[in-house]
């Protein structure tokens, strides 16, 4: 087993995720693996054991806090760590369907992770149809929502009849570098996926860091926009969850929508999603010209194996969407120019440094600016590309699969957008008081992406050919 130091300070970045905790608003990411065939759970335990527990420190330790002068958040070894305590085999109600699957999912959600243990689990999930599910918790604490994937789909394979330990070797800096048997390139399939701006980490923080002036605005664009315009979205939450997620929808039909309007896939993408709350909100007699979501901004080199010790490496832009806007072309253009304005901004950047200075105040200080931030946005909205191609968990195929970014603050709602072997789920997290029905956002999503293909290309006007020099009248 890997070795690490008994006690390690806690990042003040990861710490400040950890202090985010609310029980109206738990710091947890969520991801949902699907299959049409019952799998083989003895086997995974031993994946889990050998790719997760035994390579990455941070899901065998627990949290410890300390005070005085040196006091501070520290990663300790779990001395009592057993990994049948964060493994569970649960059986689908009847009748197995997706609704099941979904309440059953929203009940695990609402329940806090025990900071005596190590702060994830995984739940294995039989009599979801004719297959089965598996349902992973990890604590935003331990790593970013880009890393957590990267680590999760590290327990998968491009072939089914690949063996528990994953093809490992040894890196410059003598640790071990996991070789994604899927071929998943993180830096590639984002760039491909049209989100340039958080492909080429290190070449904007090069930028940014000469900007002092631009630096400024930045800091005051997160911390002086007013608060978001109020809706049926906005208001007081409560514990209770509801999730819904989408049937796989094929990529290629998103590709070629962004082709014929000159956008990106992402694009596209959060344009829906737009549709899908413009429709909602319309619905509730609370539409406005905009709403803001916080969107990730990754800062971690993506071409590069993810350390040991895993941690936060991102920030939050807030995007705004334009729900006023009323065809699915206005809506797309303006979403357009809003995703290539922060593609340049230093936003990201700024807001990590805040987290990481967040993590250094006191609780009550920390609270006091979580507030301040989270009441300028409405949703979290993420867009994580993933594998390819079909990849195998213990020998059976993945079928889809679902994620969920935690939302802080005030913050009532969560849409993720997964990209998977040629088709994109997209999955919606929310407050049970304010969203009762998040699978009509779903439903609006797919309604949206066929209003989106109905868009008429905008055909550019010829060119008009210079006539030539003996044809003009003063020739």
């Amino acid at each position: 087993m890997a070795s690490d130091t008994a006690r390690t300070r806690m990042p003040s970045a990861d710490a400040a995720w950890l202090h985010m905790d609310r029980a109206t608003n738990l710091m947890v990411i969520n991801s949902l693996l699907l299959f049409d065939e019952q799998v083989y759970w003895p086997r995974v335990r031993e994946i889990v054991r050998t790719r997760l527990v035994d390579r990455y420190p941070r899901f065998r330790q627990r949290v410890a806090e300390s005070g005085g002068p040196r006091g501070g958040v520290f990663w300790e070894d779990d001395p009592h760590f057993d990994l049948d305590l964060h493994l569970h085999h649960l059986a689908l109600p009847a009748p197995g369907d997706r609704a099941a699957l979904q309440e059953l999912v929203a009940d695990l959600m609402a329940e806090p992770l025990d900071r005596a243990k190590a702060l994830w689990h995984v739940y294995m999930v039989d009599g979801y149809g004719e297959g089965c599910a598996m349902y992973v918790r990890m604590h935003h604490c331990i790593a970013d929502g880009i890393a957590l994937a990267r680590v999760m789909l590290s327990l998968t394979d491009s072939e089914p009849d690949a063996g528990i330990a994953a093809a490992q070797q040894v890196d410059e800096g003598g640790g071990l570098r996991s070789l994604v048997h899927t071929g998943w390139s993180a830096a590639e399939a984002l760039a491909h996926e049209g989100m340039e701006a958080i492909a080429h980490p290190r070449e904007e923080l090069g930028r940014v860091a000469g900007a002092a002036q631009t630096d400024a605005r930045a800091l005051a664009h997160v911390f002086l926009a007013g608060d978001d315009a109020e809706t049926a979205l906005k208001g007081d939450l409560g514990v209770a969850r509801r999730v819904a997620w989408s049937e796989p929808l094929p990529l290629g039909h998103v590709k070629d929508v962004a082709h014929q309007n000159e956008a990106t896939v992402n694009d596209v993408l959060v344009a829906a999603m737009t549709g899908a709350l413009r429709e909602y909100l319309e619905r509730r007699d609370s539409l406005v010209d905009q709403i803001r979501a916080f969107v990730p901004f990754n800062l971690r080199p993506l071409d590069r194996p993810l350390p040991a010790a895993l941690g936060n490496k991102f920030g939050l832009v807030s995007l705004p969407l334009p729900v006023g806007a009323r065809t699915a072309a206005e809506r797309l253009r303006k979403v357009k120019q809003h995703m290539d304005a922060i593609k340049g901004s230093p936003e990201g950047v700024i807001s990590y440094g805040v987290l990481e200075a967040m993590g250094h105040t006191p609780l009550k200080v920390e609270s006091a600016i979580l507030d301040l931030f989270s009441a300028k946005g409405t949703a979290v909205i993420t867009n994580v590309p993933g594998p390819r191609e079909t990849v195998y968990l213990a020998g059976t195929p993945v079928s889809a699969v679902a994620v969920w970014a935690p939302t802080s603050g005030s913050v009532s709602m969560s849409v993720s957008i997964f990209s998977y072997d040629g088709r994109v789920t997209v999955g919606v997290m929310a407050d049970a008081g304010l969203v009762p029905d998040p699978e009509t956002m779903v439903d609006g999503f797919q309604s949206e992406l066929d209003a989106l293909a109905r868009i008429r290309p905008r055909r550019h006007p010829p060119r008009k050919r210079p006539a030539s020099r003996s044809a003009r009248p003063d020739a």
